[in-house]
């Protein structure tokens, strides 16, 4: 690792955040979140790009991704339960078009996040972590990235993904550059990571690249990273990564880059919980900018912050992802209690706290190394029909 990288976030950048109005969220009304499905908790929602990076329309209809599990007992058991499901969006309604995949054909117990891409043969590449393992009597913490090259079909208004595909392993951690992503125990926030692949097509050489949300080694435990790799003849190749949180932060989540005005924006989402020392830093989104997909890397607004939940609302929303046209999606999170954290609550206090489904969409502003956001005059969302 030479050069201009890895990039590194440091205390030091983190003493230059400031709380404005141009980099905090507004806060959300409960009453402008309807559920998409009242029956199950989505987050971590993704399009299907085409290749160009635009969200794939099929017979009028976009097509999205999200992570879903039964709307049961404490949200944060939803985990240990996801899986990935299809919808559809046409103008301001969404449809459901139910589990991207068969049951039992991932390699892992759950489904986390990931990315896909639909292809000039009609299939798309789903790349996705597995989690655990398929069959384990507990949940445990292994991940590792997978793509499925499902056919997508549409017949009759019916659109869907064919289950035969086979989801194959094609990367995980290598113990050198980025440290086993294997717990058997934890929980979300406090394990190691090797998971939420974002694809990306550089536009300099046309290549495909997966970003992974990875750590790295740190004193007595890990912090977080950003890892890059690259497809050869002999299948993906992780290479050095392009971002490590130097203690600041061991969970950098969803990473994904956008090109605007020839400068490449690395975006990625943590929360305040896992900053070093904990609550030092907002639940945001964060990033950074630099001259080509490699670097080098500069933080945005000099501290890397780029949005964060109102103080009032800190865990409001959270899984920040910034389409190549600087809309902002993401999923509505926990509703403050008196300024408690609904984390650790009851389950019963937690799931009366517990959006569970798609926030409003936010518009971002990029000038240089300089940031806004603020609402959108649309209302992107509206309840589901099945």
């Amino acid at each position: 690792m030479s050069g201009d990288r890895p990039a590194r976030w440091t205390r030091r950048h983190l003493d230059l955040l400031t709380e404005t109005g141009t980099t905090t969220a507004p806060v959300i009304d409960p009453a402008a979140v309807p559920r998409i499905l009242p029956e199950y908790d989505l987050w971590d929602l993704w399009p299907i790009q085409e290749e160009n990076g635009a969200t794939s329309v099929i017979g009028g209809q976009e097509l999205w991704m999200t992570l879903s599990a039964p709307a049961l007992g404490h949200p944060e058991e939803r985990h240990d339960k996801a899986r990935i499901r299809l919808l559809g969006k046409n103008g301001e309604e969404w449809q459901d078009l139910g589990n991207a995949f068969a049951d039992d054909a991932s390699p892992g117990s759950r489904e986390w996040s990931g990315s896909a891409v639909r292809r000039p043969d009609g299939t798309v590449s789903v790349y996705y972590t597995a989690a655990g393992r398929r069959g384990e009597a507990r949940p445990t913490y292994r991940q590792s990235v997978i793509e499925a090259r499902p056919a997508l079909t549409a017949d009759g208004g019916r659109i869907t993904l064919r289950q035969d595909a086979e989801h194959r392993e094609i990367l995980r951690s290598d113990g050198r550059m980025y440290l086993p992503a294997d717990e058997a125990d934890g929980a979300p926030g406090r394990i190691r990571a090797f998971r939420d692949p974002g694809w990306f097509r550089d536009p300099a050489d046309a290549r495909d690249y997966l970003l992974v949300a990875a750590s790295t080694a740190w004193e007595d435990t890990f912090t977080g990273a950003i890892a890059l790799a690259a497809p050869g003849a002999d299948g993906w190749s992780l290479l050095p990564p392009l971002l490590i949180a130097e203690g600041v932060n061991h969970e950098l989540e969803r990473p994904h880059v956008i090109v605007h005005d020839s400068r490449y924006y690395l975006f990625f989402s943590t929360q305040r919980r896992t900053f070093h020392p904990a609550g030092s830093a907002p639940t945001g989104l964060y990033g950074f900018a630099a001259p080509s997909l490699t670097g080098p890397y500069e933080p945005l607004n000099e501290s890397g912050l780029v949005l964060q939940n109102p103080a009032d609302e800190p865990d409001q929303a959270y899984a920040w992802l910034v389409l190549p046209d600087l809309q902002v999606i993401s999923f509505a999170n926990y509703r403050s209690d008196l300024g408690g954290d609904l984390l650790g609550a009851g389950a019963a206090q937690a799931r009366a706290g517990f959006g569970g489904t798609i926030a409003p969409t936010l518009k971002l502003t990029l000038e240089g190394l300089t940031t806004s956001v603020g609402p959108i005059t649309t209302d992107l969302r509206a309840a589901a029909r099945s």
